[in-house]
């Protein structure tokens, strides 16, 4: 079972996003049942708050739910619980690895890295651009899976 943990900073926007779109794709492939996938932030700013109204909506638009999600922060136990810890840029990427205490498993992970162009996932909180954040989400998700599965969605 590949154990899979997507974090950003609040929970609300990127990481939430990217939790569901990893959901649906195995959900596609049949593959449910090889995945635990689940997200997190490194802070505590939005525990308990439900995704972001504009991400929730940017989700539904392509067919995805992702009712009853609410935030919650990391912490050190999930590196032990799970195989890859993935943040969404280089500030949550450092956060995570104060949080776990390193990474002697190497187990941190940059969404985008499963791309052809590594860096950050757009943040819509400041940009405002939910499209932006869709496709680094998707791409980064189907190129995870590929990754994983050996087998590429469009």
């Amino acid at each position: 079972m590949h154990k899979i943990l997507f974090v950003c900073y609040g929970n609300i926007c990127r990481s939430p996003m990217a939790e569901f779109v990893m959901k649906d794709l195995a959900a596609r492939l049949d593959m449910s049942g090889e995945f635990f996938i689940a997200s997190a932030a490194t802070s505590a700013e939005e525990i308990g708050n439900p995704v972001y109204p504009p991400a929730r909506r940017m989700l539904a638009k392509h067919g995805i739910n992702c009712a009853g999600k609410t935030a919650r922060q990391m912490n050190r136990r999930d590196y032990e619980e799970f195989d890859l810890l993935v943040g969404m840029d280089g500030q949550n990427l450092r956060a995570m690895r104060r949080i776990c205490g390193g990474d002697r498993a190497g187990k941190l992970r940059m969404l985008m890295e499963y791309t052809d162009r590594p860096g950050d996932v757009a943040d819509p909180w400041y940009t405002g651009d939910f499209e932006a954040t869709w496709r680094d989400v998707s791409e980064g998700c189907r190129g995870m899976m590929k990754a994983l599965t050996g087998v590429t969605i469009r």
